[in-house]
């Protein structure tokens, strides 16, 4: 069994690709369960996420996991290869430390993957699929991400995606004061970008959500006011910004949609903010005139910017990710020897207790304890070094020489004359 790692993120696919391998979270238990139960992967833990989805496993047959990835999604495997990261033992683990810690991101140092990455262990807890290797790794990964936010700048000046969002609508309009914004969806995302918006005070903020009390709770902290989606055909046209981050599996605002909203607008422009993988707007709207349509990919650009200061802490990040990797993989191998370190002690156990029950017969028999206790040591000394005294006796000349070595080490013997 071997630490493999796999995936793509917005390096290494489109936009159009990652978000036919987005994992929902209400699904994400049974996918996990159906990799381990169906699959040779002992341990599973699966990272999904706008810019990524990743799958961490403990298996011997790397390939079928990632065969899995392509059936489960209804893909074909040689659609998503070309994509894939492939990242076995050590380049497993330095990339979960360089994700978690942030320069791996889009937005270098911005500090949601490590609470992402901890939502996925959570899951894999959840599933089942948690076993001591990956627990160990996402372990040590959170203690990384310490330290590199702690020790270096890497989060100096961070841009996030919301943040971005703000200094878009900034860009188009002349001020957000003067603007009707509409989120939709109630998610984390939506929640830090009103948080943002909130701060520059435009003209009304209203919430729209499936379910209209998690709304509400936004609605009251930012004063504003909640509407259904059975609501955004007749209110869309009232709002100048739209920002949209939800977990629909469909696009749920169409083109056609946003023709009528433009036509009661009398053509006054939308901005729309789509911050959903899948995205929650049909690609066709940003076609439309007098539609400003920007995805999660657009605000990475924007995002990317003032990047001075973190850039030259990701140098000392480094460091400290290059040190942890090391250490990690020692322990990995120590455990790789523990089998072998367990079948010596059993063997010697099983020896002493053989030996113990020779004595304690013959002390039951009246025979002179001295001569037990002489006897069960000398029985005892001659079978543990009966396996190593006939290995050297019966090396050819070739191994001969390298076993003396070792058998010097282990014992640690001095040399005679």
């Amino acid at each position: 069994m071997q630490l493999f790692a796999f995936g793509m993120n917005h390096e290494t696919a489109p936009l159009t690709l990652r978000e036919q391998v987005v994992f929902h979270a209400e699904n994400l238990v049974q996918a996990l369960r159906d990799l381990v139960d169906r699959h040779p992967v002992k341990e599973a833990a699966i990272i999904s996420t706008c810019n990524r989805t990743e799958v961490y496993c403990h298996t011997e047959e790397p390939w079928q996991a990632m065969h899995w990835l392509a059936d489960y999604h209804q893909l074909k495997a040689q659609h998503l290869e070309p994509h894939l990261y492939k990242l076995p033992q050590d380049r497993a683990v330095k990339h979960a430390f360089r994700v978690a810690s942030g320069l791996d991101s889009m937005v270098l140092g911005e500090p949601q993957i490590l609470g992402q990455f901890k939502d996925a262990v959570r899951t894999a807890e959840q599933a089942g699929t948690l076993g001591l290797l990956l627990n160990k790794l996402f372990q040590r990964t959170f203690s990384v991400a310490k330290a590199v936010r702690s020790e270096t700048e890497i989060g100096a000046s961070t841009v996030s995606m919301a943040s971005a969002a703000v200094r878009l609508a900034e860009r188009i309009y002349p001020g957000i004061g003067e603007q009707n914004v509409l989120f939709i969806g109630a998610g984390e995302m939506i929640e830090l970008t009103a948080t943002h918006f909130g701060a520059r005070h435009p003209r009304h903020m209203t919430f729209a959500n499936r379910t209209l009390e998690r709304a509400q709770h936004l609605a009251e902290r930012f004063r504003g006011r909640t509407i259904t989606f059975n609501d955004l055909a007749s209110q869309l046209a009232v709002h100048d910004i739209i920002v949209s981050c939800t977990a629909s599996t469909l696009p749920i605002i169409g083109k056609g949609l946003i023709e009528s909203a433009l036509r009661a607008r009398k053509h006054r422009p939308f901005l729309i903010i789509d911050l959903a993988v899948p995205r929650d707007v049909e690609a066709e709207v940003g076609a439309l005139d007098d539609v400003f349509l920007y995805s999660v990919d657009d605000l990475g650009n924007i995002a990317r910017e003032g990047l001075d200061m973190r850039e030259s802490a990701v140098a000392q990040a480094e460091v400290i990710i290059e040190t942890q990797v090391g250490d990690f993989m020692q322990w990995l191998e120590n455990r790789e020897l523990v089998p072998t370190i367990r079948a010596l002690r059993d063997e010697a156990e099983r020896a002493r207790r053989h030996e113990v029950v020779r004595a304690l017969r013959r002390l039951g028999r009246g025979d002179d304890a001295q001569k037990v206790l002489e006897q069960l040591s000398y029985s005892l000394t001659n079978k543990f070094l009966h396996a190593p005294t006939h290995a050297l006796n019966h090396a050819n000349d070739d191994d001969r020489e390298q076993l003396v070595t070792m058998l010097r080490r282990l014992y640690q013997l001095k040399r005679t004359e």
